[in-house]
């Protein structure tokens, strides 16, 4: 462990940077994984009848299917359905019902574009702003941490969010790179001022200025995986 931090203290510039940019895209697995187990249950089509009242009065007769019989498999079936009175419907045939397990691959192309952006702005960034910092308001007193915690979350907080969104949607090919981040800003400012304003505070009193890149990649982690979440969101659903 001496060891392993006489080499961060020795190249402090490669081994934040390269540790906040994995931290960074490891944010993006993280998202996808969860997102894909959120997705993978079973997919359920029901019968699309209008005025159905019950669906305990469905009983299935006659099945046809193709193939092996696997419960995973596209099942056609007849079904008598008894109406409010008691009548008897028969041989209508409803809707299939399906039963798919959704398998979700990881988007590698995704989480590049995110490790790309990490490198190129957020690591860089957040190594030469915490230094400057560091520089200009020396010390861990309550008044210094205080005012580095508010010229962070009034300079750099804007900067790394809008670099996210417009630097993420220009690798993807948007048409509008700025959609996102007129659509998304705000909310993920206003979440970030309460998150990362605890969390700096502990990065400006607690943590070693040499360390402080490569533990804001640690506290960024669930921050980005929230980010990589709420950009995947659909605009409709925001307003």
């Amino acid at each position: 462990m001496n060891r392993a931090w006489a080499l961060f203290k020795s190249h402090p510039y490669i081994s934040n940077v390269v540790g906040y940019t994995t931290l960074f895209a490891t944010a993006d697995l993280i998202q996808q994984s969860m997102m894909g187990k959120a997705q993978d249950k079973v997919t359920e089509y029901k019968p699309d009848r209008m005025g159905q009242e019950d669906p305990s009065k469905i009983s299935t007769e006659g099945f046809t299917v193709a193939g092996e019989a696997n419960t995973d498999d596209l099942t056609l079936f007849n079904t008598k359905i008894s109406d409010s009175e008691g009548n008897k419907n028969e041989n209508k045939t409803s809707v299939p019902v399906q039963h798919v397990p959704q398998h979700h691959a990881i988007d590698w192309a995704q989480t590049a574009r995110v490790a790309l952006v990490g490198f190129c702005f957020h690591a860089n960034f957040n190594y030469h702003w915490l230094r400057g910092l560091e520089k200009m308001f020396p010390g861990g007193g309550a008044k210094r941490v205080s005012l580095k915690v508010v010229l962070d979350q009034l300079f750099a907080a804007p900067m790394t969010i809008s670099a996210f969104y417009i630097g993420l949607s220009t690798l993807e090919g948007a048409e509008d790179p700025l959609e996102d981040w007129r659509n998304k800003f705000w909310t993920s400012f206003k979440t970030g001022v309460v998150y990362w304003s605890a969390m700096q505070v502990v990065n400006f009193s607690l943590i070693p200025p040499v360390a402080r890149t490569v533990f804001v990649g640690g506290v960024a982690l669930g921050w980005t995986v929230f980010l990589c979440h709420f950009k995947q969101q659909k605009n409709d659903f925001l307003s």
